[in-house]
């Protein structure tokens, strides 16, 4: 063998294992499944977080309509309360004492004797 042999031979050689040891770039099979894999983790735990806030939403409304239930639960009592304080004044502008005022006015002289 001659020197220019050789030396192809090398050449050859070489190229050889920079193309096997020495690939640039991505690799399409890993990259392509860890991908795969970052985004079905990702598209779950949105889906968990999606869960999580209706369920949040969920509570919230409860606790809202229970609000709501007890407020209009005061107003009717307020309102029926201010009914009989008013048929109250108009039998005492009449000259009346209506039924329930006395043992109201005990009540209060006892409370204010304590």
């Amino acid at each position: 063998m001659d020197y220019e042999e050789l030396a192809t031979m090398a050449e050859e050689q070489n190229q050889s294992e920079r193309k096997e040891s020495g690939k640039r770039g991505r690799k399409p099979g890993r990259k392509v499944s860890t991908e795969k894999i970052d985004m079905k983790a990702k598209l779950e735990r949105s889906r968990q977080s999606a869960r999580e806030c209706r369920a949040r939403k969920k509570l919230r409304y409860q606790y809202l309509e229970e609000l709501v239930t007890d407020r209009e639960k005061a107003v009717v009592e307020l309102r029926q309360e201010l009914e009989k304080l008013y048929n109250w004044a108009m039998e005492v502008e009449a000259g009346r004492c209506p039924d329930g005022l006395q043992e109201l006015l005990e009540e209060m002289g006892a409370m204010k004797q304590e």
